[in-house]
């Protein structure tokens, strides 16, 4: 069974789990799921083709699938998806997909959304994300698991940020974050690896040590021209290491956005 508070409106449309909380004025749509023992706590808005999954904690005045902040939506159909085990704090914003997207907004299991996140459409995010008040993700944007942002950072639309990254509060990050990175400031830029997540991930300590070699080598001139060949002397003198071979493919994955480098000298 579930909890509804009197003064919820609750659509005879939407599909309610067993031992979910519903608290006051809340507003759940027609086409919402919601899975087991999630809560929402008040005034939360959830509207469109949105499934939220099991055992999530929404807090009030979070607005979960409403229509894009995008110019080229058109109503058409389009949804999105939340994993299980997320904690939703006040003020978060999750918007549905588009067409021109794939349609789908997604996001995956037991991360923290702090107060005023704002994922946008067509966003892909992983698992155990945490993002920090007012972190905002513009659309298109994929997340790999791991990824931690700090308050008032964001990220350009059609960008990525790859696992076990660390974007510093108040960056600006207008290319691709290469995974175990951390990267800060405005245009922000590569600043190192992010040794204090890849130590409390327990990555062994051989592993790290290659990482690290593999990054002095890559980054240590910011010559672009020269990446492709220094991503190909990593891959011969580290290839053996799991975490540079991660760290490589997503290089030679990216877009043309290209990647995020360290401070020009």
């Amino acid at each position: 069974m579930s909890n509804i508070h009197p003064t919820a409106e609750v659509d005879k449309g939407a599909e309610i789990g067993n031992g979910v909380e519903i608290g006051p004025f809340c507003v759940i749509g027609p086409n919402v799921k919601i899975g087991d023992n999630t809560v929402l706590h008040s005034h939360v808005s959830i509207s469109g083709h949105t499934t939220i999954g099991m055992g999530n904690e929404v807090f009030p005045y979070a607005s979960l699938g409403h229509i894009p902040q995008d110019l080229k939506f058109k109503n058409e159909k389009s949804f999105l998806e939340i994993g299980d085990g997320n904690r939703i704090r006040e003020n978060v914003t999750i918007n549905l997909g588009t067409e021109g997207g794939g349609g789908i907004t997604r996001v995956g299991n037991n991360s923290l959304f702090m107060v005023g996140v704002h994922i946008a459409h067509d966003c892909i995010l992983g698992d155990n994300i945490v993002m920090a008040n007012y972190a905002a993700l513009g659309g298109h944007v994929e997340i790999a698991n791991n990824v931690i942002f700090g308050g008032f950072s964001a990220i350009h639309q059609f960008s990525k940020a790859g696992k076990y990254s660390f974007i510093g509060a108040g960056a600006m990050v207008v290319g691709n974050v290469i995974p175990f990175s951390t990267v800060m400031g405005d245009r922000a830029c590569l600043v190192g690896l992010n040794l204090v997540g890849l130590k409390r991930a327990n990555f062994k300590r051989e592993d790290i040590h290659s990482l690290r070699n593999a990054y002095k080598l890559l980054f240590s001139s910011s010559d672009v021209d020269l990446l492709e060949q220094r991503v190909q002397q990593a891959e011969e003198e580290f290839g053996g290491s799991p975490l540079v071979n991660d760290l490589l493919s997503f290089i030679k994955s990216i877009d043309k956005r290209g990647i995020c480098l360290p401070p020009q000298n």
